[in-house]
């Protein structure tokens, strides 16, 4: 697999592709803004998209998501949990910035479901705490998962916001993301990756 990553939008969102090199397939993850530059790095490297999947329902990871689905007609995933907040601007906080951010669902997810998408197996991991339906992306061949705003390097997401909780952010990293091996390479919503190892040692807030 290899993985493109694009920052995108006003708050610097991590958008990433995961593809297969043997296919072009790709999944798009978290396409949170400027829908026409992603479209433009898909055509420029040959990708075809067949999924989006989303890590949490804020705005700041949804609002080029209309756009891609529509243009090349592939089904949005995300946690059942987030699907309301997805089309409530008051929830998702778009309507914090002044922006009526929406997007439309296809697929809901559950903890432990195991897709199968462009030739590669992905596992669903529930993780609330920055949101309710909070979910990170495991690639087990690849040892690698998207943890969206759960789990940053050195850091974890805000929980401030509609559905946080840090009791629960901390169970989920502890109980959940902690269990995947220690070499696994995180890939997060906001900042540089990281890997489980080195949250374990160093993240101060778990």
């Amino acid at each position: 697999m290899k993985i493109e990553h694009y920052v995108v939008g006003m708050v610097g969102t991590n958008c990433y592709f995961a593809i297969n090199e043997h296919t072009k397939e790709c999944v798009i993850i978290d396409p949170g803004d400027e829908a026409a530059k992603l479209s433009e790095k898909l055509t420029a490297g040959g990708y075809k998209p067949v999924a989006i999947l989303l890590t949490h329902a804020h705005f700041d990871h949804i609002m080029g998501v209309d756009a891609l689905a529509g243009k090349y007609n592939i089904p949005v995933y995300i946690h059942e949990d987030d699907a309301d907040m997805l089309q409530r601007p008051e929830l998702n906080c778009g309507a914090m910035i002044g922006t009526k951010a929406t997007a439309k669902a296809d697929k809901l997810v559950r903890d432990g479901d195991v897709l199968q998408l462009a030739g590669m197996e992905i596992r669903v991991i529930h993780t609330p705490g920055h949101t309710t339906g909070g979910a990170c992306y495991y690639f087990p061949q690849e040892e690698v998962v998207f943890s969206g705003d759960t789990l940053f390097c050195e850091s974890v997401g805000r929980t401030d916001l509609p559905g946080g909780s840090m009791s629960q952010i901390v169970r989920s990293v502890k109980e959940k993301l902690f269990r995947l091996p220690d070499l696994t390479i995180v890939y997060p919503g906001h900042g540089e990756p990281t890997k489980i190892s080195t949250e374990k040692q160093y993240n101060p807030f778990i």
